[in-house]
């Protein structure tokens, strides 16, 4: 089978064995896979990485124990916890000490014709979400978590810091539980996409001081974690969503004088997820840049670092 392989920050595509199935797991034919920002952080040496990677995706089931399974489209959670310490008996497996996470730690990612993942994992799209949009699944869910850790009031107004892929993704996700958001970005023609949603969008790189009583950092960039500490106001809250390679310098001053709550955020449940794209509230496919073959996976990360490229997907 075609594997793809990150090293040294070398992009390269081989050819490999298909993998076992374990028990309890299901044997997985990519259909459709996106690169995302922690994909080209990998590339650039976040966590040390080598390996296949790849963790948004919709895969065919081809093997597995469940025979139900077997020829229905999925998508996968993407943390693999040993079910049996304190946070797996919570279902929090995506906090299991344990755990190893599909294309990131320790577990063969989706940038490969088969992969394996456990079948506890997995979720059946509905046949109404299309291929190209259910592969925002597992984004989507980064996006809803934030509402499963803040219990926001109704009134609340809340700033997103970033227009990316995944800042869009959550100023669409609060803007559809009946918050006013306010996004904050460089680029017109992404905010656009925002707009359309009701969202309220401002230009440029000044932001506001201390005007937000919620903000979240989704820049992936080492500043957007300062911009968003002066916009919050004392006794608030900053809900980080950037993960970067390397250390992120921060004046704390600020953040203790006024006693600001910094809330790290990761990944989400599905069911929010798949349920927000089965009912279409979230416009994903105006974030679609590239589409490319696996075959194709170097041109395809080239792609996806180049400036205003947003979603590459790999089929």
């Amino acid at each position: 089978m075609i594997s793809v392989r990150l090293e040294d920050g070398r992009v390269e595509v081989h050819e490999a064995p298909r993998p076992s199935r374990p028990p309890g797991f299901a044997l997985l034919r990519m259909l459709c896979a996106g690169i995302c920002n922690t994909d080209l952080e990998l590339q650039r040496g976040y966590y040390g990485f080598a390996g296949v990677p790849g963790h948004e995706f919709v895969g065919e089931v081809v093997e597995a124990d469940t025979a139900d399974l077997i020829g229905r489209r999925v998508v996968g959670e993407i943390n693999l916890g040993c079910c049996a310490c304190e946070w797996c008996k919570k279902d929090l497996g995506r906090h299991c000490p344990q755990r190893t996470v599909l294309g990131i730690v320790n577990h063969p990612g989706a940038f490969q014709e088969f992969f394996t993942l456990p079948e506890r994992n997995l979720h059946v799209v509905p046949d109404s979400i299309p291929t190209e949009v259910a592969v925002f699944t597992e984004p989507l869910a980064a996006a809803c978590e934030i509402l499963d850790q803040i219990h926001f009031p109704c009134s609340s107004q809340i700033a997103v810091l970033g227009d990316g892929k995944l800042g869009l993704l959550i100023a669409q996700t609060l803007n559809v539980y009946g918050f006013e958001v306010h996004q904050f970005g460089r680029h017109p023609e992404k905010l656009r996409i925002s707009e359309k949603a009701g969202v309220h969008t401002e230009v440029g790189s000044e932001v506001p001081t201390a005007a937000y009583h919620w903000v979240v950092d989704a820049t992936g960039s080492p500043e957007g974690l300062q911009q968003a500490i002066r916009m919050v106001r004392p006794r608030g809250t900053v809900i980080l969503k950037s993960t970067q390679h390397g250390l992120v310098g921060v004046d704390t001053a600020p953040v203790i004088v006024n006693e600001i709550t910094l809330v790290g955020s990761r990944c989400g449940r599905f069911e929010p997820a798949l349920d927000l794209l089965s009912r279409g509230l979230i416009n994903v496919q105006d974030m679609i840049s590239v589409r490319e073959k696996l075959s194709d996976a170097p041109r395809a990360f080239e792609r996806a670092a180049q400036k205003g490229t947003m979603k590459v997907l790999l089929t």
